[in-house]
């Protein structure tokens, strides 16, 4: 199996980070750049994808400058999200059509929701099964964390149970019996079969900043891991137990 790289980019704006997905996802088409595993937070945002609804954003254009918050109307899969500090964001950059790697990454490369292509038929591509198996890696790495998570029919993200997260005390008693979200997924594959976007992972960011919109255009409670733990895990070991699943899922 051919190597993953992980970076890390740290705090960093959307956009930027928007086009380096495109710079990576070219190099990786043209084989001069392994599968990549980028790894960062973002500053308050709300990005919506094909999918998204213009209504299920709940702020005012004055309330989203007064908070800080962009928004950005993207080409992933799905509806709108949120990103912010305190959450870890993936954007899993990994060819799902046969690729020909004519490189060995070098050391200095090893640093530590679905939308689907408009005309081209990618061969061997099973996108809903990339989704799912996004889904187990963040279970995995949940786990490593002490945290028991699941799937959901008919629905992306990682889910927790109720019971799971029923010591929540920001958490609203008329939700403490549904199961709460702790990551989002949404993701694009390219024409060239690379994939793009990929996870949010709710460590312990402002989760206020849901009030803002209807997430993935549905009414479901929305959990972190400040939620769960205590202590909170900090970011730096998240990124290193959801880097360690990574490794150990073969997507190619």
């Amino acid at each position: 199996m051919r190597s993953l790289s992980v970076i890390d980019l740290g705090l960093i704006d959307y956009a930027p980070a928007w086009k380096l997905q495109d710079e990576y996802a070219a190099e990786i088409a043209a084989g001069t750049r392994p599968p990549t595993l980028l790894l960062l937070e973002h500053p308050h945002t709300f990005t919506f994808g094909r999918k998204g609804h213009a209504e299920n954003l709940l702020w005012s254009p004055e309330e989203l400058t007064r908070r800080g918050v962009s928004v950005h109307w993207v080409d992933r899969g799905g509806d709108v999200t949120y990103h912010g500090p305190g959450q870890l964001v993936g954007y899993p950059l990994i060819p799902l059509s046969p690729i020909s790697y004519p490189l060995t990454p070098s050391p200095a490369l090893s640093e530590v929701e679905g939308s689907y292509p408009a005309s081209s038929h990618i061969p061997n591509a099973d996108y809903v099964g990339y989704v799912r198996k996004l889904e187990e890696t963040l279970i995995a790495a949940l786990a490593r964390l002490g945290v028991v998570s699941g799937q959901r029919s008919g629905l992306s993200g990682v889910w927790v149970q109720a019971d799971v997260y029923s010591r929540c005390v920001r958490c609203r008693p008329e939700d403490r019996a549904k199961p709460a979200k702790i990551a989002a997924i949404g993701v694009k594959v390219d024409a060239k079969g690379v994939t793009r976007h990929g996870f949010a992972l709710n460590v312990n960011p402002e989760m206020e900043y849901w009030d803002g919109i209807v997430a993935c255009g549905l009414s479901e409670p929305v959990v972190a891991l400040a939620d769960l733990l205590d202590p909170v895990p900090t970011m730096k070991r998240v990124k290193a137990e959801v880097a360690a699943a990574f490794a150990e899922t073969r997507f190619f």
